[in-house]
């Protein structure tokens, strides 16, 4: 039997080089007969990381019309640019770019005014801007941002120490951290820990579960800023329940998902908190970036008062 490509599967996902003609031809269809849907091409001469942020930060603005995305990395000669303004030819559609080599910029911006397709420098702006304010040139160094340097390497460290001590492991040596989530099942504390890692603050987490005991010296520690997740008792109950369904686990003691035990973990872990005086951050309808950005700021907060 002949398995046809299904055009929904590539509007819902990332297109990426090395697509046949036929594939090709087959979202175009797609998009044209699905007109709240149009091409993004995103041309970058490293990762494309910033790219793809960007644009889905822009996309996000428009939820009626959904962007089929062309990602294009590692583009830093003419020959993989002529692969990209083949495609661009094929699915016409916004560009948005991160070249930093004049040539490439200059072919691929004359293929687009040629093709009538917008195409837009997304570090063009911003470098502008830094050049008029410092009065010096960029180094055009492709992927700078990359670099492995003693923030990069922090990171990492950080990001070590973080899987280390994820769900209250290794409770023994939490002085080092930058950062204790504490908060019941389901808070969203080893995401939010992972987001943190990322930005270089070490982070662990311990869960508040009924019945055990905190680590000892907990209360007493110096070094890291003690931060309490919590939600609303009916949003962690539904997530502790979709959780069991695709674990297709089976509780005998429902007091897991038992909405009024649900509410006494909650309450009981505000109480801990406000006895320490430790700061609390609602999850409930805040997303991990949110919520890492709210513990960054307690924690700018923090050492901006220490240091003073």
């Amino acid at each position: 039997m002949d398995l046809q490509p299904d055009p929904l599967l590539f509007l819902r996902g990332t297109v990426r080089h090395g697509l046949l003609p036929t594939d090709r031809q087959v979202i175009q269809s797609a998009v044209t007969a699905a007109p709240n849907h149009f091409h993004l091409h995103l041309v970058s001469d490293s990762t494309g990381e910033t790219l793809i942020t960007v644009a889905r930060a822009a996309a996000a603005q428009y939820t009626k019309i959904i962007p089929v995305e062309h990602v294009h990395p590692l583009v830093r000669t003419a020959k993989q640019l002529d692969r990209v303004l083949s495609e661009i030819s094929e699915a016409p559609g916004i560009v948005l770019y991160t070249l930093l080599q004049r040539n490439l910029v200059d072919k691929l911006e004359g293929k687009c005014r040629t093709l009538g397709v917008p195409c837009l420098s997304i570090l063009g702006p911003v470098l502008n801007l830094f050049q008029a304010y410092l009065g010096a040139e960029s180094t055009h160094k492709v992927g700078a941002q990359h670099t492995l340097n003693a923030d990069y390497f922090r990171r990492i460290d950080a990001l070590n120490y973080t899987m280390l001590h994820d769900d209250g492991q290794h409770a023994d040596d939490l002085e080092e951290a930058d950062v204790l989530l504490i908060g019941v099942s389901r808070t969203s504390k080893t995401p939010t820990s992972i987001y943190l890692a990322n930005r270089g603050v070490k982070t662990a987490n311990i869960p508040l579960v009924p019945g055990l005991t905190l680590p000892p010296g907990l209360e007493d520690l110096k070094h890291p800023l003690v931060v309490c997740l919590y939600a609303s008792p009916e949003r962690i109950v539904q997530i502790r329940q979709n959780r069991l369904l695709g674990l297709r686990a089976h509780r005998p003691d429902d007091k897991y998902i038992d909405q009024q035990s649900v509410a006494e973990e909650v309450a009981a872990s505000r109480r801990l908190c406000a006895k320490h005086n430790w700061p609390l951050i609602d999850v409930t309808r805040r997303s991990i970036e949110e919520t890492a950005a709210g513990v960054l700021a307690l924690l700018a907060e923090r050492r901006r008062h220490m240091a003073s």
